[in-house]
C-alpha cells in the first residue's frame, strides 16, 4: 500500500485526509483526517524506525542486524529524527555534564558516540565559552 502524500503534486500545498474507506464491507467515512508524524518519512527511514523499534531503541543491537559500525546507526538515527522534525541537522547534541571538556569530546568520536560534524561543533563551542 502506497503512503499518505502530505504535498499536493500539482502545487506543494498541505493535503488533508478527507475520507476513509474499509475494502472488507466497503464503508466509507468522510470527515477532516490527520496524519501522523511517521508519514512524513520515506520508505527506507520507516523501515530504519520500525527495526529500532523492534531492537527497542538498542543501537548496539540495530549495529548487528544492519551489519554497520555504531557511528552508522547513529548517524541514520540522527537523519530519521531530523526527517520527522524534531531537530535540525547539523545541530550539535548538548555534551553531557562531566564530559571532560575536549578530550571527553575527542574521546566520544573515538568512541563512535558522535560523528566528526558534531566534534568539530561541540569543539569550536568549547573554544567560544572559554575565551
Amino acid at each position: 500500500m502506497r503512503k499518505v502524500l502530505e504535498r499536493c503534486p500539482a502545487c506543494g500545498g498541505e493535503l488533508s485526509i478527507t475520507r476513509l474507506s474499509c475494502g472488507g464491507c466497503e464503508t466509507e467515512v468522510t470527515g477532516r483526517f490527520a496524519a501522523t508524524v511517521f508519514d512524513r518519512l520515506s520508505p527506507g527511514s520507516l523501515a530504519f524506525a520500525e527495526a529500532f523499534l523492534r531492537a527497542r531503541g538498542n543501537v548496539k543491537e540495530m549495529e548487528r542486524e544492519l551489519g554497520v559500525p555504531y557511528a552508522a546507526v547513529r548517524s541514520r538515527l540522527d537523519e530519521v529524527i531530523a526527517e520527522l522534525g524534531f531537530e535540525s541537522r547539523g545541530e550539535a547534541p548538548a555534551s553531557p555534564p562531566g564530559d571532560g571538556g575536549r578530550r571527553g569530546v575527542l574521546e566520544r568520536l573515538e568512541r563512535g558516540e558522535i560523528d566528526a560534524g558534531t566534534a568539530v561543533s561541540m569543539l569550536e563551542q568549547l573554544k567560544e565559552e572559554g575565551s
